[in-house]
This record gives C-alpha cells, sequence and structure tokens, in this order.
C-alpha cells in the first residue's frame, strides 16, 4: 500500500492537506501518515530532570492536539478514519525534520497545504517551495482553500521529455482513482514539429487510460506559470501534475527557478511534483 506523509501546524489552512490526502485515500488505497514538527523551549536555569520531564509533558500535550485536529477533518468530512496514524517529531527545523522522516519511513509521498506567498517570501522561498526543489518524494501541494471533492480529472503539464517514463507514472497514479488525464504541452516557432507517433506510442504503453491531448502555442509575452494557469481555467482539473528538475546548480536554482515551485506559490488547484529523475 503507498503510503502518504501529510503535514500540519494546526492552523485553519493546513486543514486543506487533510481534506486532500483523506479524499485520496477514499478513492485508492493510501495509508496516511498525520505529521507535525514541533519544537519545545525550556529555562535555561532548570535542572536536567526538570527539562526532560516538561518535554515529556509538552510532547504528550502536542500528540492529544494533532490526535483530536485529525480526529474532527475526518468527523467534518463524515469518512470513516482507515489505515491511518497521527506522528509527531521534536526539530528546530521544519522542513529538515519532514524530509528526514519522510525517507527514513519510506513514504511515497509528502503532501502540505499552501498559502501562497508574497514577493519577499518567494525570493526568500517557503517551506512548500522548499520541499518541491529538495525532496526526493514527490510532493503534492494543496491551496489552503481547497474543498473535499471528488477526483475525477488530472492536467499533466508536459515539455514531452521522458514521455514515456513520465506518462507511465502518471497513469499509475490516475488509473486507481478512475481520473482522466489530460497532456497539455505548449509548444513555440522553435519547436517545428510534434511527432503524433511519439504521444500515441507513449499513450498505448499505458493501458485503459483515459487521455485527452491540449497542445497549445506558447505566447513568449506571458509566463509559463500565467500559461498553466489560464489551461486551468479552461479545463477546470480535480488537480496538476508536473515534473521537476532536482539536480541543479546553485546558478540554476536561484535564476532559473522550478515552474512547478514557483506555480506552488499561488495555486488554484492541488499540485503533485515528480522529480525528473
Amino acid at each position: 500500500m503507498k503510503k502518504i506523509l501529510v503535514t500540519t501546524d494546526f492552523s485553519a489552512g493546513s486543514k486543506a492537506g487533510l481534506r486532500f490526502a483523506i479524499q485520496l485515500a477514499s478513492q485508492s488505497k493510501f495509508a496516511l501518515t498525520f505529521f507535525h514538527s514541533y519544537n519545545v523551549l525550556s529555562p535555561t536555569g532548570w535542572t536536567a530532570a526538570k527539562i526532560k520531564e516538561y518535554k515529556k509533558s509538552e510532547s504528550a500535550n502536542v500528540q492529544q492536539q494533532l490526535d483530536l485536529f485529525v480526529e474532527k477533518i475526518y468527523q467534518e468530512l463524515e469518512i470513516q478514519p482507515e489505515h491511518h496514524q497521527c506522528v509527531i517529531k521534536g526539530s528546530v527545523f521544519t522542513e529538515s525534520n519532514i524530509l528526514k522522516y519522510a525517507a527514513e519511513q519510506h513514504f511515497d509521498f509528502i503532501c502540505i497545504s499552501t498559502r501562497g506567498a508574497g514577493r519577499l517570501q518567494r525570493l526568500l522561498g517557503t517551506n512548500t517551495a522548499n520541499l518541491i526543489n529538495n525532496s526526493e518524494i514527490p510532493v503534492i501541494a494543496v491551496p489552503h482553500t481547497y474543498k473535499s471533492k471528488k477526483i475525477t480529472s488530472i492536467l499533466y503539464a508536459s515539455d514531452l521529455t521522458n514521455l514515456d517514463k513520465e506518462l507511465e507514472i502518471v497513469a499509475a497514479f490516475a488509473k486507481p482513482l478512475d481520473a482522466e488525464v489530460q497532456l497539455l504541452h505548449f509548444t513555440t516557432f522553435l519547436e517545428t514539429h510534434i511527432d503524433p507517433k511519439k504521444i500515441e506510442q507513449a499513450t498505448k504503453k499505458s493501458d485503459h487510460l483515459q487521455l485527452k491531448l491540449d497542445i497549445k502555442f506558447f505566447e513568449p509575452s506571458e509566463s509559463l506559470v500565467s500559461h498553466i494557469e489560464a489551461a486551468i481555467i479552461r479545463t477546470k482539473p480535480s488537480m496538476l501534475v508536473m515534473f521537476t528538475e532536482h539536480h541543479r546548480n546553485l546558478f540554476e536554482k536561484i535564476f532559473l527557478s522550478s515552474k512547478s515551485a514557483e506555480y506552488s506559490y499561488h495555486p488554484t488547484v492541488p499540485l503533485l511534483v515528480f522529480g525528473k529523475n
């Protein structure tokens, strides 16, 4: 059974990630682990024994808070909990704490809510964007405004590179959900020819996949993210799937931002990001 690590900081906005993960698990077989990264501060003047006892007590309180937080979401959705657990881990660094636990426990996906970001936050980065750029495990970024609904369609934005492999991965995710996949590609005047046979051959390898093609001309005056957002408004998918390059040098990470991470700053539908490698 595939496993999803669902993160929360107990905020109202973080409920969206839980709603999406629970909906996903209700349509397919996923084991959910609801995860909270916390940090307990204690006065320096205390004895080691008193600090230990205090941290133990605070940890118990945090665990109880997480259990109740998750329970209420299930109640709101009127879904019976199944194959789930609640885990807390202490650390000063939230992002590395999430990545470490996800890697150690061999999770298949990480799910996180995102509120978007302003210009300064974009420059400094957000937890969501950092996870997308650094996680070897696929990340699902869910808009904080997300309301639970059945997943029926997936918009797969592709540059047609490694189409065979990527489409196989998307199909494996979409089939258990019985979701239709729409392959979105933006062509330019530099791309003189798109071989339809290449797309057809890749599609044939994914038997019984409901696939539609949507090839649009890229208008240079608009950003790629703007084009993707326009496609989302037009097609109204349940979620967006993209692939990103993790192994880039520092210059590329600073000046050539990942389009999937850039989209996570102001998402309108849940975004699932796989690594291209």
